[in-house]
């Protein structure tokens, strides 16, 4: 068994072969594993089931990091729309080998009612540049 996110059935809309709770053939066991030994960080839909099966504390919704484990990990929720998706897109960090740095924290105020299903299923799985910019300023300070 591996991790799932919130939509690890394949989604609303999925019409591909039916998959079971955990079926990403290790790819978020490897990756953990990974950014534990090399230092780094994870992204994962807020809700993610990988948090409760690998052990790992659960965010808190307001924001914030807190310790993740007993192995040194940090971990928080932050929303996307903060750094310029068109949606809120709660996704839940992992951070290794660096002190958790403050992010911008609490609801984002985008998104409102009907905004999200008007987005093409691209749009919404898209992650913004300012997003990917902050996680990549994150795994360079973490060192193994």
């Amino acid at each position: 068994m591996c991790s799932v996110g919130r939509y690890w059935y394949g989604g609303p809309n999925w019409k591909g072969h039916p998959k079971q709770i955990g079926d990403d053939g290790g790819c978020f066991e490897a990756a953990l594993r990974a950014v534990r030994q090399f230092g780094g960080v994870l992204e994962h839909p807020r809700s993610s089931a990988a948090w409760q099966w690998f052990g790992m504390n659960h965010p808190p919704p307001g924001g914030g990091w807190i310790v993740a484990d007993f192995l040194g990990g940090w971990t928080c929720e932050v929303e996307q729309g903060h750094y310029g998706h068109a949606v809120r897109k709660p996704t839940w960090l992992y951070l290794w080998g660096a002190s958790p740095e403050p992010l911008q924290w609490g609801p984002s105020g985008r998104g409102r009612t009907g905004q999200v299903q008007r987005l093409s299923a691209g749009k919404r799985a898209r992650t913004p540049v300012p997003f990917r910019d902050l996680l990549l300023g994150l795994a360079e300070g973490c060192v193994p």
